[in-house]
């Protein structure tokens, strides 16, 4: 018999500190069902402890790391409980929460390579009194992967089945891609940024925190010398396997390569960032997989209709959906992956993708810490 479906908990933080995303998920063998959602927000002072973290890591003692590790911990407690409460479901009804963690440094190609995700998966798990997975980037480093991008194999899992050659692509503060192709192993990586330098730049010159729907940016023009200078950035040349973070792609990298273009006007420079994520992901796609004739597109990124136009203008032979169109609203994406790897965990499956990662063998990825 078929076992009955089961639930788990999804937690996404993103490189754009916008919020915790919390998604409850039913899991049958092949296939899943997004059931409550919530967007918990961070609190503004700890927003920006964790900003200073990943941007001026030299400024942050190792009281205050733990410290932020700490309250992370809690509030994704916090998070948990309230969707739990929203939803009408009793914790003791859930198998697991997938954590995700918030990257505070991403050093795949350093020696030796490390990766860093906080969030204290202990606090978490015993202020839910639920089991909670997490840490499961550090597996594939230790295997010799880049560990990111780590949600490819979900994404394989949801679509991989369909016949022909398909793309899924995230944008989140970092934009990666997923090539799925029938009967082969999934290949995927960070194509540069999503939306972090759209964000930074938005944040500095309006009184908004993002973008929304992209219509600062559209009424732009691009500045094709800035946006060259800007692709002349060797990451973007890299072969895969590769992946990146905030730590690259920030404002300060914007600022090096903006000689020339300070003058500009910000409402051009943010068109052309928009045009630069629009630009790497399409050579992403274009040089991985040229044949795609469906792209689905998930992440905050999907919902910017700029950025969005911009990609299909780069990929016209290529149908761009949300995945919406397969049957997960964009903005859940990758919270729902994080609960499917908590599965794949708890039933030491490997989720871990050589293919992808560059990591020695598959593995099972992540650590297990269950309420005392």
């Amino acid at each position: 018999m078929e076992k009955p479906a089961e639930l788990y908990l999804g937690l996404m933080t993103g490189t754009s500190l916008d919020a915790v995303d919390a998604a409850l998920v039913s899991f049958s063998a092949d296939s899943c069902a997004l059931q409550a959602t919530l967007e918990y927000p961070f609190p503004p002072q700890l927003r920006d402890r964790l900003l200073t973290l990943i941007e001026s890591p030299d400024e942050v003692s190792l009281d205050e790391l733990g410290a932020v590790e700490r309250e992370l911990g809690l509030l994704y407690a916090e998070a948990v409980t309230a969707l739990l409460e929203s939803a009408s479901t009793n914790r003791g009804d859930i198998v697991a929460i997938g954590c995700h963690g918030q990257t505070v440094r991403h050093r795949p190609d350093a020696t030796p390579s490390f990766t860093m995700q906080i969030g204290d998966a202990a606090t978490l798990a015993n202020q839910t009194g639920i089991t909670t997975v997490a840490d499961f980037r550090s597996a594939d480093i230790a295997l010799g992967g880049q560990g990111a991008p780590l949600v490819p194999p979900f994404h394989q899992w949801l679509v991989g089945h369909k016949p022909d050659t398909s793309v899924v692509v995230n944008i989140g503060g970092i934009a990666n891609i997923s090539v799925l192709r029938p009967g082969r192993e999934p290949v995927g990586f960070d194509t540069g940024p999503g939306n972090t330098l759209l964000d930074g730049w938005c944040a500095r010159h309006t009184t908004e925190r993002f973008d929304n729907e992209g219509t600062w940016a559209a009424g732009g023009r691009v500045i094709e010398g800035l946006l060259n200078d800007l692709l002349e950035d060797p990451y973007f040349r890299l072969p895969p396997p590769k992946s990146s973070g905030r730590e690259y792609f920030n404002i300060e990298w914007l600022e090096q390569r903006m000689t020339g273009s300070d003058a500009a006007d910000p409402v051009d420079v943010q068109a052309t960032l928009a045009e630069l994520t629009a630009a790497s992901i399409s050579l992403g796609v274009l040089s991985q997989a040229p044949e795609a004739k469906n792209i689905w597109l998930c992440g905050g990124g999907a919902l910017n209709k700029d950025l969005c136009r911009r990609i299909a203008v780069r990929l016209p032979d290529a149908k761009i959906q949300t995945t919406d169109a397969i049957g997960l609203p964009p903005a859940w994406v990758e919270a729902v992956a994080f609960a499917w790897l908590a599965r794949a965990r708890l039933n030491l499956e490997s989720a871990g993708a050589p293919s992808v990662t560059g990591a020695a063998r598959p593995g099972v990825l992540g650590a297990v810490h269950r309420p005392g």
